[in-house]
C-alpha cells in the first residue's frame, strides 16, 4: 500500500527546492478541481514569478534614450568629481588613464563585469550610438524597457492556454484589502505580467488600505516610479520607508536613483548614512567602493574593497577588483595572488586565466604564462574571448619574437575582426615591417 503525499504540501515542497514549474503544475490541477483555493493560487502566482524574477537592485542598464533625453540635468557641464559622466584623471594614487585601459565611452574598465561598467555614459548622441552597451554585443540598446518587454513575452511561455490571471478583469480594490494576497499578487504583476501601471494602481489602494503605516508598499510604488522614469516620485517613497522601516534594500534603491540622476556625492552620503544603522553590510560597502571606482578614485575604492573582504572574505567582485587594481599599478605579484585566490575559490573561466597568463608574465614566471593562456583559449566561450587571448599572446611576444607576435595578432582578429586593440597591434607591426 503507497503512501501518497498531499498534494498542496508536495507543491510547497516543491517551491522550497525551487522546482517552479512542477510546483506551478501541481497547483494548475488543485485550481482546476476547486477554483476558488486561495493557498494553491497564490502558490502558484509566487512560482510564476519566481521563475521570471530578477533582482531590480543590482540589474539596470541605461538605454540611450535615458541618457541623451535626460529632462533631469540642470548643467550641461558638471563640476569635477561631482559627477559620473565625467572621466576624469585618476585621483588618489590610483594607475593613471594612460595604464588603465578605458572602454569606448572614455570610463575605465573594472576588474569585474557588472551592468553600467562596460560602456560608462556618452556625452553626444553620436557617441552613444557608436558605444557598445553591454558585454557582449556592439549593439547599442535603445532603451532599457526592451528588456522588460521581453521578459513579459517569455513569461507567457508558462501559460500555454494563456495568461494564469486576466488582469483587466481584476477588482484591485478587493484584494487590496488582503494584504497576504495582495503581495503575491503585485509582485506577479510586477515581474511576470510587467504591467507597471496596473502593479502601481495595486501598490497605491494596499498603501490607502494601510493607511500609509505599511512599508513594504511604498518601496513597491518606489519601484514601479523608478521603472516609469519618475524618479523624484521614487525619492519620495523610498525616503518615506526608511523613516518607518530601516531596511538596507531600501537604501540600495534610494542609491540606485541617485545614480541614475547622475548624484554620487549624495549616493556615497547616504550608503555612509546606512553604514551608521548596519555597520559592515557587505552590500553598502560594495556600493561605496563601486562609486569611487567609476569615479576614478582608486585608492578609497580599494579601501572599502578591502573593507568588504573584512567582512566576507569570499567576495569574488572585491577580490577581482583589488587584483585588478594592484596590476595596473605595477605590483603583478600582488594581483597574482589576488587571482590564484578566485582560483582556490572555485572561480573557473577564461578571463581569470588569461589574467593570470598576464600576472606571472609581468612577474617573470614564464613557465606557468604559455599554459595559462592555452588553458583560457580552451576556456573560451565566444569570439571576443578568444580575441582577447590571442591579443595578449602577441602583445607577450612582441618582446622575443615579433613573428610569433604578428601571427597571434592575426588569430584574434580572425576571431573578432571588431577588436580594436588588435588592428592597433597589426599595424605597429606592419609598420615595424616595412622599416626592415
Amino acid at each position: 500500500m503507497g503512501l501518497d503525499m498531499d498534494p498542496m504540501f508536495l507543491a510547497w515542497s516543491y517551491f522550497r527546492r525551487r522546482k517552479f514549474q512542477f510546483c506551478a503544475d501541481i497547483c494548475t490541477k488543485l485550481l482546476e478541481s476547486n477554483p476558488y483555493d486561495q493557498a494553491a493560487w497564490s502558490l502558484k502566482t509566487r512560482a510564476l514569478t519566481e521563475m521570471v524574477y530578477v533582482d531590480e537592485v543590482d540589474v539596470d542598464q541605461e538605454g540611450i534614450a535615458e541618457m541623451m533625453l535626460n529632462d533631469s540635468a540642470i548643467a550641461q557641464v558638471a563640476r569635477p568629481g561631482t559627477s559620473l559622466k565625467v572621466s576624469g584623471i585618476s585621483q588618489g594614487g590610483g594607475p593613471s588613464p594612460a595604464v588603465r585601459p578605458m572602454s569606448q565611452s572614455g570610463r575605465p574598465i573594472t576588474g569585474f563585469v557588472r551592468p553600467g561598467t562596460q560602456s560608462g555614459r556618452p556625452g553626444t548622441m553620436e557617441q552613444a550610438i557608436k558605444t557598445p552597451r553591454t558585454a557582449y554585443t556592439a549593439r547599442p540598446v535603445t532603451c532599457a524597457s526592451g528588456r522588460f518587454v521581453r521578459l513579459g513575452t517569455a513569461s507567457m511561455l508558462t501559460s500555454p492556454d494563456g495568461p494564469f490571471i486576466n488582469l483587466s478583469r481584476l477588482n484591485l480594490t478587493k484584494y487590496a484589502g488582503k494584504p497576504n494576497l495582495a503581495k503575491a499578487l503585485f509582485e506577479y504583476i510586477f515581474h511576470h505580467e510587467n504591467d507597471v501601471k496596473t502593479a502601481l494602481d495595486l501598490a497605491a489602494l494596499a498603501t490607502e488600505h494601510s493607511q500609509f503605516k505599511d512599508w513594504w508598499w511604498k518601496v513597491q510604488i518606489g519601484k514601479c516610479y523608478y521603472r516609469l522614469g519618475l524618479y523624484r516620485e521614487a525619492e519620495k517613497q523610498f525616503k518615506s520607508a526608511f523613516k518607518q522601516q530601516e531596511m538596507v534594500d531600501t537604501v540600495l534603491y534610494l542609491a540606485k536613483v541617485y545614480i541614475r540622476l547622475d548624484q554620487p556625492l549624495t549616493a556615497l552620503g547616504l550608503y555612509k548614512q546606512g553604514l551608521d544603522c548596519f555597520p559592515g553590510e557587505v552590500t553598502l560597502l560594495t556600493g561605496i567602493a563601486r562609486i569611487y571606482d567609476e569615479m576614478n578614485i582608486m585608492e578609497s575604492a580599494t579601501e572599502y574593497y578591502k573593507n568588504v573582504l573584512k567582512q566576507d572574505n569570499t567576495n569574488v567582485e572585491a577580490i577581482a577588483c583589488i587584483g585588478s587594481n594592484h596590476f595596473y599599478s605595477d605590483q603583478p605579484e600582488i594581483a597574482l595572488r589576488f587571482y590564484r585566490r578566485l582560483l582556490q575559490m572555485g572561480v573557473y573561466n577564461c578571463q581569470l586565466f588569461n589574467n593570470l597568463g598576464l600576472c606571472c608574465f609581468y612577474a617573470q614566471q614564464y613557465d606557468m604564462t604559455l599554459s595559462s593562456f592555452q588553458r583560457a583559449l580552451a576556456l573560451a566561450v565566444n569570439d571576443e574571448e578568444v580575441a582577447d587571448v590571442w591579443y595578449n599572446l602577441g602583445h607577450v611576444a612582441v618582446v622575443g619574437d615579433l613573428q610569433s607576435s604578428y601571427i597571434a595578432a592575426q588569430k584574434s582578429a580572425a576571431a573578432f575582426p571588431e577588436h580594436v586593440d588588435t588592428q592597433q597591434l597589426i599595424k605597429q607591426l606592419q609598420e615595424h615591417f616595412a622599416m626592415l
